[in-house]
């Protein structure tokens, strides 16, 4: 995802494939905790910013001349990108970015009938989450939800398939629908 040149030829294999493209769900992400600052390296900083941000530009930039009226764009973001995230500096921005790219290209988009929208999750259990903990750590990995529990990639699925669906979703567009666990304030 960090090479513009994949992008480009996934994006031309997939056309090739299937005959067209409607729907683009950008997804990649990396991410690595560090305790300070200090800690994070500027090759982890470029890595992050390379795979999580400037992937889905690349991505993105491939795709639209593929897009029609009534295509959609579903970006994932993160409650990191809204309220920050101590030992995930770099992963957060990149959220961030994610969150206003969805926005500033949903207004671009808008009047050629290109939907953008942005799930932005609270704790999943994905391999990207303990990925980088101790066990003790991933034990308690979504606990501090309401719901005491980190949600299931199944309870996030439908979210982006509602994005993804013109006949749900035809009047949305820029929006970033959190997914928290109960917790009822983002940012």
């Amino acid at each position: 995802m960090t090479d513009a040149k994949f992008c480009r030829r996934a994006v031309e294999d997939t056309v090739k494939k299937f005959g067209q493209l409607d729907i683009l769900v950008n997804n990649a992400a990396f991410q690595q905790h560090q305790e300070s600052l200090e800690d994070l390296s500027e090759e982890q900083w470029d890595h992050t910013f390379k795979t999580n941000i400037y992937g889905y530009f690349f991505l993105t930039k491939a795709a639209l001349p593929h897009l029609k009226e009534g295509s959609a764009i579903v970006n994932t973001g993160s409650i990191t990108g809204l309220e920050g995230s101590k030992e995930l500096l770099d992963y957060s921005a990149t959220k961030g970015a994610i969150h206003a790219f969805t926005k500033s290209l949903a207004q671009n988009l808008v009047e050629r009938g290109v939907r953008v929208n942005c799930v932005a999750p609270g704790p999943v259990w994905t391999p990207l989450n303990p990925a980088d903990k101790k066990p003790d750590e991933v034990a308690k990995f979504g606990a501090d939800t309401p719901m005491k529990r980190p949600a299931q990639p199944e309870e996030i699925a439908p979210a982006f398939v509602y994005f993804a669906s013109e006949v749900d979703s035809s009047y949305v567009t820029g929006e970033i629908l959190t997914l928290l666990g109960g917790e009822t304030t983002a940012g």
